[in-house]
């Protein structure tokens, strides 16, 4: 009796790992069939019509009239540049009003895509010398300090002095000041042990801008505080002296000082 009891429960143990098995296989394969089926579908399934691609051309046309535009309306841009290592510096981008606030100024080099009349602005924006000229400091009481608007003026009826007084392109006036008041090297003081001595160095591309349109208002600001020139006046003087190379030119005089300095130190 032992051994057919022993004998009924092997039979049983394998009945059940059997019935395991194929219940095991049977769900391996019901994957398989699920997708066999979802593909017999698809191959039955009518194709769905794709939908045209419409082509955009608006930007077409606003890149054409941003080529188009003058500076405020009545001056070209088409200018000669002279300078070959200001020429990727000196931004004559096609604005009618140059006013980009400088969204990309936390950007590496982003003043070179800055049009160079708003750059002018930026630098006429201050609040006077911040030094000692003439024995005293001048100061403009936040005159020009953040009025944009107020300094376009100041800069488009200065170059209409310019148009009227140079009968030439004020754009082209600037560029060339530009060109003679960037100052090609200057000092700098180096220490060796305990000696330290002034060393020529030539002077970047866009450090030269930096100083030529600080000069230039500079010289406006100092022109017409506290006398009977306005401060377009001085900008329109300034400016002409400058494209003629003139060393009246406040700008012209400094260039010149500098270099006479680098020439000293070598």
């Amino acid at each position: 009796m032992k051994q057919v009891d022993h004998m009924d429960n092997a039979e049983i143990n394998n009945a059940e790992k059997e019935a395991k098995d194929a219940a095991a296989a049977q769900q391996k394969g019901a994957p398989e069939e699920a997708r066999k089926e979802a593909r017999d579908g698809a191959v039955h399934r009518p194709a769905q019509r794709k939908r045209p691609v419409q082509k955009r051309e608006a930007p077409a046309a606003a890149s054409s009239s941003e080529e188009t535009s003058k500076l405020f309306g009545k001056y070209d841009y088409n200018v000669t540049i002279s300078d070959a290592s200001l020429k990727n510096y000196i931004n004559l981008k096609h604005i009618e009003y140059p006013n980009t606030f400088r969204r990309n100024s936390n950007k590496d080099f982003s003043k070179t895509g800055v049009n160079v009349v708003e750059r002018l602005e930026n630098y006429l924006m201050r609040g006077g010398t911040g030094k000692k000229i003439g024995s005293h400091v001048i100061r403009t009481k936040g005159r020009l300090q953040g009025k944009k608007m107020k300094v376009m003026h100041i800069v488009e009826k200065a170059f209409d002095r310019i148009e009227g007084k140079a009968h030439e392109n004020p754009l082209q006036v600037l560029v060339r000041a530009l060109e003679n008041s960037a100052p090609i090297e200057d000092t700098t003081r180096v220490r060796y042990g305990g000696v330290v001595a002034n060393v020529t160095v030539d002077i970047s591309a866009s450090k030269r801008m930096d100083i030529a349109l600080r000069n230039i208002a500079f010289a406006t600001v100092i022109s017409a505080f506290d006398k009977r020139k306005s401060i377009v006046e001085a900008l329109a003087d300034e400016l002409i002296m400058a494209a003629n190379n003139d060393v009246n030119s406040y700008a012209v005089k400094r260039k010149n000082e500098i270099e006479r300095m680098a020439r000293s130190a070598r």
